[in-house]
């Protein structure tokens, strides 16, 4: 892991797993703000280049004590990130205010360390230059750029809506290094229709997202490997929080383990 930095904004989400309903509008909305190419067969798994995914966990219990739980899956922007140490020519890194893991295109060489250094598999390689079906490369996003085979991607908490937040401040004549809690969100929280996403700085304590992470419901994703995320998982079924850290059945976690199982 890399050396731990600490900064004065923290970016940071929480998504309250109770609330969400797996319908996928978080994944469209960051492909389309991210300029992912559609494709033509969204069955083929070898072409998809998804940033954000949504998996479906179960308890395990057969009906009518069956319960399941969506969990949608973007990079966790760990405070330790594995990912960083790894790239041999430092195209990803965590260095700037915010602490957002960046990922920069012309330098990656496609040598996918950092996909297998990455616990949570948000990484995911170019294998083929995107396509655009003819009239739909109109919907692309100009303040993203496009990525060509040959090269990882990932989540950057739509890191282009911070550029343009920052750049309203100065305009508006604010500090653009404080901004109001809601000036700054990426596209998958903008969308969600249940309002299960909440994006803020974690170092603020007024933001609604540092008191959820503090909370007593709030867990991180594999959060014993001892990467720091900057993403919380909001439950109030122990179920859930047990499955977070990938806890077995019969072993002591944070509740009451039940055999529940990823589908």
């Amino acid at each position: 892991m890399s050396e731990h930095k600490n900064f004065r904004i923290r970016w940071g989400m929480a998504i309250d797993l109770d609330k969400c309903t797996g319908c996928g509008a978080c994944v469209v909305s960051c492909q389309v703000e991210n300029n992912n190419a559609p494709l033509v067969d969204a069955s083929d798994k070898e072409r998809i280049v998804n940033w954000l995914t949504v998996y479906r966990l179960e308890n395990g219990k057969s009906f009518p004590d069956a319960e399941v739980a969506y969990l949608p899956r973007p990079c966790m922007q760990c405070g330790n990130p594995s990912c960083v140490p790894v790239c041999p020519v430092v195209a990803t890194d965590k260095n700037e205010e915010g602490g957002i893991v960046s990922q920069i295109y012309p330098r990656c060489i496609g040598c996918r360390y950092c996909m297998a250094a990455c616990p949570y598999h948000v990484r995911v390689f170019n294998w083929f230059d995107p396509v655009w079906p003819k009239g739909m490369e109109k919907t692309l996003t100009p303040f993203t750029s496009t990525r060509p085979r040959g090269v990882v991607e990932k989540c950057n908490f739509c890191h282009q809506r911070w550029d343009m937040a920052k750049e309203k401040a100065r305009k508006d004549g604010t500090d653009p290094m404080d901004l109001p809690e809601g000036a700054y969100v990426p596209a998958c929280v903008e969308t969600c229709p249940t309002g299960a996403l909440v994006f803020g700085d974690l170092n603020n304590k007024d933001h609604k997202v540092s008191q959820l992470a503090h909370g007593p419901h709030a867990r991180r994703l594999l959060e014993r490997l001892g990467g720091d995320p900057q993403v919380y998982y909001i439950s109030r079924r122990d179920w859930v929080l047990d499955l977070l850290d990938n806890h077995l059945a019969g072993e002591a976690g944070h509740g009451k383990a039940e055999g529940g199982h990823h589908g």
